[in-house]
């Protein structure tokens, strides 16, 4: 009984200390990035377009570019995700049609970006003739979101007790108005975590609008869908490596890091809070 007693002991301290651990570093990496680029985030930065090779002047175009992508992402993404969850949970059953689409969706999550982004360039810049644009940006970073947010959704509706479907249908209501009215609000607040997970893939995405959307020097905002955009992760990189003098640029490829993380964290915050309402107005 002793020993049990220690050995579990000394496994909560290891967990404890890697937790701390995770934190530490996750606070280092952060405080590094805010250290070194908090010098440069002006006003100026944040609403003029580069200039000078990018090695001065602002990164509005990038930004602008970046919500642009995040938004329609997640417009294409969110219903054709949700919606097939909901077939695949609550109309299908469990044949093998079922788990072969599973296997094949947890398969597509295991793809690399880059090969979604060669697919998009195929399928949408050049066969559907979007050419370089939002659109076949957006819609190839909504395939590449596709798995992650069928998955959370599937999980988020298997959460929901079976009673509550019961007693819908035994109250007289159809398998959809049940599904419309009783099932996906009580899940919401799960699904809503698939969201904010695909919200910070998206933002943080290079490889795919390398090839579908990202200019390398666009100091314009863009005027339609079907232009191109710059980006801040693909901005970021430029100018981390390849710019026209690479030690002036780098306090704003530091800036621009921190202004790619602060949207993330003000999209997960907005997320976050829309998942905290759901939940009180469940209960």
């Amino acid at each position: 009984m002793m020993d049990k007693k220690i050995s579990q002991q000394i496994a909560f301290w290891i967990f404890r200390v890697l937790g701390i651990l995770v934190i530490v570093i996750l606070f280092w990496i952060l405080g590094f990035i805010i250290y070194n680029g908090i010098g440069v985030i002006s006003w100026e930065f944040l609403s003029t377009s580069p200039t000078e090779g990018m090695t001065s002047g602002g990164i509005l175009p990038a930004i602008v570019g970046t919500v642009y992508l995040v938004i329609g992402s997640m417009i294409f993404a969110l219903p054709l995700g949700i919606m097939s969850a909901i077939y695949t949970n609550e109309y299908a059953g469990n044949s093998w049609v079922v788990k072969f689409i599973r296997v094949m969706t947890n398969n597509l999550g295991g793809i690399p970006s880059i090969v979604f982004g060669l697919f998009g360039m195929v399928l949408f810049v050049n066969t559907l003739g979007f050419g370089d644009s939002i659109l076949s940006g957006s819609l190839t970073l909504g395939l590449l979101v596709l798995p992650l947010i069928i998955r959370t959704t599937e999980e988020a509706l298997r959460a929901v007790p079976n009673s509550y479907r019961t007693g819908s249908l035994a109250l007289g209501a159809t398998k959809l108005q049940t599904i419309r009215k009783v099932v996906l609000p009580a899940a919401l607040p799960n699904i809503t975590t698939g969201v904010i997970l695909s919200i910070g893939r998206v933002s943080g995405e290079t490889a795919p609008i390398l090839f579908t959307v990202a200019a390398y020097f666009l100091p314009k905002l863009p005027n339609s869908i079907l232009d191109q955009a710059m980006a801040l992760p693909y901005h970021l990189y430029v100018i981390a490596t390849s710019g026209t003098d690479i030690e002036a640029s780098r306090p704003i490829a530091y800036g621009t890091a921190l202004v790619l993380i602060s949207i993330v964290l003000l999209m997960n915050l907005l997320a976050t809070f829309l998942r905290r309402y759901f939940e009180r107005h469940k209960r």
